[in-house]
Parts: C-alpha cells; structure tokens; sequence
C-alpha cells in the first residue's frame, strides 16, 4: 500500500548538508564512496519494507562505525530555499593545513608518488602495450563508431 507524503523537509535538507560536510573532510574517500553505495541500498531495503533483516543491521553496523568521527561545527548559509557550506571544522579532519605542502617537509616526501603514479597507470600502461601488439594506435581524436553500425 502506497501513501502520499510530504517529502519537503528543510530541517532536514540543512542536517543532511551539514553531516556531508563534515563526512567529506573525517572520512577517507573510498570509506566515503562505499558509504554512498550502502545508503543507496540501505534506502532500498527500508523502502521495501526489509527493516528486520540481517542484511539492514549489518548495513547499520557499517554506517555506525563510519561515523565514530565524523563530528564538529558547520557554517551554513540558507538563501532563497538553498543551503550552501560557508565553513568546516573539526578535530577528526583529515586534511591538516600543516601536512598540507609542496615543499620538503618531514610528513610526505614527494618522490613517494611516483610509486603511486606507476601502480594506478599499469593497467592502461597494459592496455596500450596490447593495443601496440594487435596493431592498434592510441587515438586522441572523438571516436569512430561506423564499424558498430548495422547493415
């Protein structure tokens, strides 16, 4: 059965934004990622009436955990039904300003990312290896779809 609601909130469309704000600056990107996956499937499972299930409790095991830290203040500004975030602060954030640095300092030394750099580009330096093989050259120009045509 189907009922019709209200689903204006801006009480809660100025939460929302504020938690965001302070996921985006205590959680690691992929944590933050995976989390915007399992609400999408937390929502899911609710709206399908699945609130008793393991797969629900275990999804809110997760996001219990995720959220240890996420804690601290929020500067919002609210115009013409828009919230936007103005300022954000707090003692779990992991951006630090004094890690923060293109310069040598004792935190991050910048010849480690190259390490990196070469580890996330092997599988398209793969690719273009095979590409090479078969005969095939990278090409940089729009791409030409006229062999995917039908008769």
């Amino acid at each position: 059965m189907k009922s019709r609601g209200v689903y204006e909130t801006p009480g809660g469309t100025i939460l929302y934004t504020a938690h965001q704000a302070l996921e985006s600056l205590c959680l690691d990107r992929d944590t933050l990622h995976y989390k915007d996956v399992v609400a999408q499937r937390f929502a899911e499972l609710v709206y399908f009436g699945k609130w008793f299930t393991p797969l629900r409790e275990a999804m809110s095991d997760f996001v219990t955990r995720t959220q240890k830290q996420v804690t601290g203040q929020v500067r919002l500004k609210l115009y013409k039904g828009h919230c936007s975030v103005v300022g954000r602060k707090s003692p779990y954030s992991l951006y630090r300003e004094d890690f923060a640095t293109f310069g040598h300092d004792d935190v991050y030394d910048q010849s480690d990312a190259k390490g990196f750099i070469n580890l996330f580009g092997l599988p398209l330096k793969v690719r273009a290896l095979i590409d090479m093989q078969n005969g095939r050259t990278a090409d940089l120009a729009a791409p030409d779809y006229t062999e995917f045509k039908r008769d």
